[in-house]
């Protein structure tokens, strides 16, 4: 597979990393047993970055990724967050406590000394991003984290944070149905050395050749809520992307490998991060590392889906909370 850098002083990882927010139910009831083959799975593809938080399955996802690591650790570069509580009173919290008492449970829950990449998972707005990165760097020198990552920040927060320390890596939501990071964030990683890793990068499930129904949504999905799913949204929205999954048939490839391929030409420090516990989603997704779409292609791709077709935003208004805008 393709590689990429994570961070201008990291390590190489495959150009599709390996997202675990659905391994125990954000979309649909978790499958435990399918997680651990789809895990084995990527790494024979090369897909060697895993990604993770403590509120994933709040704390099950970690303890599913240990029983893994537990016999290959050395074969993966690790990814865990901090910041989301899930409290109503504090939904999002980035004080120095909380971070030391979420990395020291981090590291008990994966069963390792070390995680390769923490990231701020939601910024707390009443702590400034300079003290928590500053923080973040102690516990780089201290052994515990081997780089510091920020999650759906503004670029101004980036230069911020990246007057305190290095940032290897930040995290926003990338596809081609959801283009902001295109009005600042990209730009920004590339001047401060930091991937770009580009989460639900098939839209959620959209861009790939099985999109879902809404009306299956499980009460807990997470989609239910979104409104780019709506009923009055949602069907102007697959009336253009299927004609985009055709296009890419007609290419001999599937919509979901040539969404992924789309992603990392828009620049060289661009991760996939797609989320799957699936074995027969991720060697799909894997096509898309290794597939160079011509400038005509790309061409064709932009007028079937050109930046800001969606219906809908990509966020409620009580999801919109954390996430910075920005432009």
């Amino acid at each position: 597979m393709q590689q990429r850098q994570l961070g201008a002083n990291g390590p190489m990882v495959g150009a599709v990393a390996l997202g675990t927010m659905n391994f125990l139910g954000a979309y649909a009831p978790g499958d435990p047993d399918e997680a651990m083959r789809c895990m084995s799975r990527c790494l024979d593809l090369g897909i060697n970055h895993f990604d993770t938080s403590n509120v994933y399955g709040m704390g099950q996802s970690e303890e599913l990724l240990a029983r893994f690591l537990k016999d290959r650790r050395r074969d993966v570069v690790l990814a865990s967050k901090f910041g989301i509580t899930r409290k109503p009173e504090r939904p999002f919290n980035n004080e120095i406590p909380h971070l030391r008492d979420s990395i020291e449970g981090s590291l008990k829950r994966l069963g390792v000394e070390h995680i390769d990449l923490y990231y701020i998972h939601r910024r707390d707005p009443s702590v400034p991003v300079e003290d928590v990165v500053g923080e973040m760097a102690r516990l780089k020198d201290e052994g515990k984290i081997g780089a510091i990552g920020l999650s759906e920040v503004s670029p101004a927060t980036l230069e911020r944070a990246a007057s305190v320390a290095p940032i290897a890596a930040v995290q926003s939501e990338y596809s081609l149905w959801s283009r902001l990071p295109e009005l600042g964030i990209v730009q920004a990683c590339a001047r401060h050395g930091a991937a770009l890793m580009a989460f639900s990068v098939l839209g959620r499930g959209v861009l790939t050749g099985a999109p879902p129904k809404p009306a299956t949504f499980d009460e807990g999905d997470l989609r239910r809520a979104m409104p780019r799913f709506g009923p009055e949204n949602y069907p102007l929205n697959m009336a253009r992307i299927s004609i985009f999954a055709d296009y890419a048939r007609d290419l001999g490839h599937s919509p979901e490998a040539v969404a992924i391929a789309w992603a990392l030409s828009r620049a060289p420090h661009v991760i996939a991060l797609p989320g799957s516990r699936s074995t027969a989603h991720m060697q799909e997704n894997a096509k898309g590392a290794d597939l160079t779409l011509t400038p005509a292609q790309l061409s064709e791709i932009e007028r079937l889906l050109p930046a800001g077709f969606a219906h809908g935003a990509r966020y409620n208004a009580q999801q919109s909370l954390g996430p910075e805008s920005y432009c």
